[in-house]
């Protein structure tokens, strides 16, 4: 498809993202830390947590949005190098095998049309562009509680260049692709998120309105990175405390 098949359209603007240096534009989603380290067990020991970063930034505000219990998916756009653009439907790795059905809802959701209309500025040089999200529903792990007969995929995060949008842009994206977006909790101190997990709460997407939550994702609100680069994202999952009798 040549770049002038469909308009291109400046939406967001840089400023509110936060820039991350890397090798390569494209690329599958970094792995979460879980918050807690855990024992030989596998069970999660309450007083050690994982990166000393996560110990020095408890007392601060975290956006805690619902984890979705999925599969993960990556809609990747980049330019072709011949003046057009390759639209990729991928797992959380390249090898990753995406069931055909959810396979077929992502055709739907993400034509290439749509996502250059977003996403390409005909005044900019193009950049790769890659939205993160979980595909859940009937026949992927336990999606059949959040849909009992059909899937869907759920925004969590994009990648545009060298770029991680914040939260308000990933909801001005959904809105754009017409595309749900991860449940904002809201924002609490890890003290806090710990207490309100492990107290147990219903998802908010659910079909099934009696089905817990998976738990809780916290980002920093200014994309904040680790001494190494990474980006510093946490979860705090229900059943790591049902393990406990907690």
């Amino acid at each position: 498809m040549k770049s002038g098949a469909s308009p291109r359209v400046n939406r967001f603007d840089p400023a509110p993202l936060h820039k991350v240096t890397l090798n390569s534009n494209i690329m599958k989603y970094p792995k979460i830390n879980t918050l807690f380290k855990r024992d030989e067990k596998n069970h999660i020991i309450l007083d050690a947590f994982t990166t000393p970063e996560f110990e020095y930034l408890k007392n601060n505000e975290w956006e805690c949005t619902e984890k979705i219990d999925g599969t993960n998916i990556r809609i990747e756009l980049e330019p072709d190098g011949i003046g057009g653009f390759v639209l990729n439907y991928k797992g959380r790795t390249d090898e990753a095998q995406i069931p055909k059905h959810l396979y077929k809802k992502l055709q739907e959701l993400f034509p290439i049309e749509k996502m250059i209309s977003i996403f390409v500025d005909q005044e900019k040089e193009p950049v790769p562009v890659t939205v993160f999200g979980e595909g859940y529903g009937v026949k992927i792990q336990k999606g059949g509680n959040y849909i009992s007969d059909d899937v869907n995929f759920i925004l969590f995060d994009v990648r545009f260049g060298k770029w991680w949008f914040d939260r308000e842009s990933l909801e001005n994206i959904a809105q754009a692709l017409k595309i749900d977006i991860v449940p904002f909790i809201g924002r609490m101190t890890i003290p806090d998120a710990i207490e309100y997990v492990k107290k147990g709460f219903k998802s908010t997407i659910a079909e099934n309105k009696d089905y817990d939550a998976e738990g809780l994702v916290l980002k920093t609100p200014t994309g904040l990175l680790a001494r190494n680069g990474e980006r510093l994202i946490t979860k705090i999952k229900t059943k790591d405390f049902r393990q406990l009798g907690l």
